[in-house]
């Protein structure tokens, strides 16, 4: 433990020591949020006397998923590196620290970290996602956060209660707001400047910091954008929300007039009835941030970007073959027939299957059907990364810059490609913890030039740097797209044959 304390807002905390920097976890920056506030708004934490222990992560969210399942999370080591089972809280409001120094005047750019995993489950205290090698490389400061999640954080009740309910439906997003004014308020004791904040997410938490940016409460807390993966274009409309709260209600045997018995009931309990209600865990899947005209008075992206996003600097990107990570479980994988593709892109694609499967057999003609499926099948996050840089950059002057990755993994035989969240570690130079990388030799000069650039992002608004050429800003003119590969180059306007097979469909990724 390192024993001289770091002043907060609250109390003073001691950490550790981290691969060289110094490591604070299970910082709680919201007061407690079960019994009777749960659902509601958060508040500040509270303060407390004495200097508090903050070398371990705090609890995490209650959820289903691999996160809270140990024969889950040991099957899952070998690709995702090796996670602890963390005790599950409602009072899940900690933030988690990794910096080279404390109250030295730094002034180091700060990174905060919204992870993925949806809406619904995930924690910032996953493996990957463990900030120390990032700090050390890139002189930075790295948070990640815990937050609401599910129906403790996205159950839209506003319109079923009373107004003692606003924010319901985007509590878990308030959580962030309230974390990123808990890092403008103490940053700097931990080497940090609060003038120039990134806030950055992948899958999940890309749609995270895309919501936040279309926030007008979280404006001003944070300065850069990075969306890796999954742009989130709208959010869900508030007579959505209030259909499935009123089912979840009656699942419940709850009346309007009844809020408070909500309130009440175990956190588990609920988490089982969602499971009822959807299947499995897709009823908490169908639980994410909601349009209500207050704290989120729009969609982010959808038709047009919010204002509140025009003067954000934005680094945005997919991975080519995002879709496997999610075949990789797929019974036919790589003896996937072209009877069978053409089977599944129909009940896809309909009536435009011919069109696109034409044009990516042209334009790819050595993929396999079971390439074929995952490149096709990839897309709808990519283009709707182009749908959300391309009305970014009608809404306002702040420069983009786009990125695919393209690198693919020889884990399992290549299984995962360049796949979805692979990426990751990459920017966290967590490579060596997280086996789904795999061990081409040329992975660490990636990682190297990966997390360069997201650092230097973060520290001036551009990635470029001198491991990699230089990194022309996306236009509408010249729509030009960092491959991050080995070695990295800059292409101008990539598969554009590819992106055009899909004009006049409506993508939701």
């Amino acid at each position: 433990m390192i024993e001289v304390p770091v002043e907060t807002s609250a109390g003073d905390i001691c950490g550790t020591e981290e691969r060289g920097v110094y490591t604070f976890k299970g910082v709680p920056y919201g007061a407690p949020t079960w019994g009777n506030r749960r659902f509601l708004p958060p508040l500040p934490v509270e303060p407390w006397t004495g200097a508090r222990y903050a070398g371990d992560f705090g609890p995490i969210c209650p959820q289903t998923g691999v996160l809270v399942n140990e024969t889950r999370l040991q099957s899952t080591a070998r690709s995702d590196g090796h996670q602890r089972l963390l005790p599950q809280s409602e009072n899940c409001q900690v933030l988690n620290i990794w910096t080279p120094g404390v109250k030295d005047g730094g002034k180091r750019p700060v990174m905060v970290w919204l992870h993925g995993r949806g809406f619904a489950q995930g924690a910032g205290s996953e493996t990957m996602y463990n900030g120390a090698n990032l700090a050390k490389r890139g002189d930075v400061v790295v948070v990640t956060i815990n937050h609401r999640l599910n129906v403790f954080g996205y159950l839209y009740l506003e319109e079923i209660a009373d107004k003692e309910y606003a924010g319901s439906g985007i509590a878990g997003l308030l959580d962030a707001v309230l974390a990123l004014e808990w890092v403008r308020t103490n940053i700097e004791n931990f080497g940090g400047d609060a003038g120039n904040v990134t806030i950055f997410g992948e899958s999940g938490g890309s749609r995270k910091v895309s919501v936040l940016m279309a926030m007008p409460s979280a404006q001003g807390l944070f300065h850069k954008a990075i969306v890796q993966s999954s742009p989130g274009l709208r959010g869900v409309p508030a007579s959505v929300a209030t259909d499935f709260a009123q089912r979840l209600l009656a699942k419940l045997d709850i009346k309007a007039n009844e809020i408070d018995k909500l309130q009440q009931i175990p956190a588990q309990q609920l988490l089982a009835t969602l499971g009822a209600l959807g299947g499995d865990d897709r009823g908490a899947m169908r639980l994410a941030p909601v349009v209500d005209g207050n704290y989120l008075p729009a969609n982010p992206f959808d038709p047009v970007a919010a204002p509140t996003a025009a003067n954000i600097p934005l680094l945005i990107g997919t991975n080519r073959d995002e879709n496997a990570l999610f075949l990789a479980r797929d019974p036919r994988r790589r003896r996937l027939t072209e009877e069978e593709l053409d089977e599944r892109l129909t009940q896809a694609l309909g009536e435009n299957k011919d069109r696109i499967l034409s044009t990516y057999r042209r334009t790819r003609p050595k993929a396999t059907p079971w390439d074929l499926l995952i490149g096709i099948t990839s897309e709808a996050r990519r283009i709707g990364c182009i749908n959300m840089v391309e009305r970014k950059l009608a809404g306002g002057p702040a420069p983009v810059f786009m990125y695919l990755f393209t690198y693919e993994s020889d884990f399992l035989g290549g299984l995962f490609k360049a796949s979805h969240a692979m990426e990751i570690p990459f920017v966290f130079n967590n490579t060596d913890d997280v086996g789904m990388t795999g061990e081409r030799p040329d992975k660490h000069e990636l990682e190297a030039n990966i997390s360069d650039a997201w650092v230097a992002f973060a520290r001036n608004g551009d990635p470029s740097h001198p491991g990699i050429p230089t990194w022309e800003q996306y236009t509408m003119d010249n729509r030009a797209t960092m491959l991050l590969d080995v070695p990295c180059r800059i292409e101008i306007d990539p598969a554009r044959e590819e992106l055009d097979a899909w004009a006049g469909m409506e993508i939701i990724p």
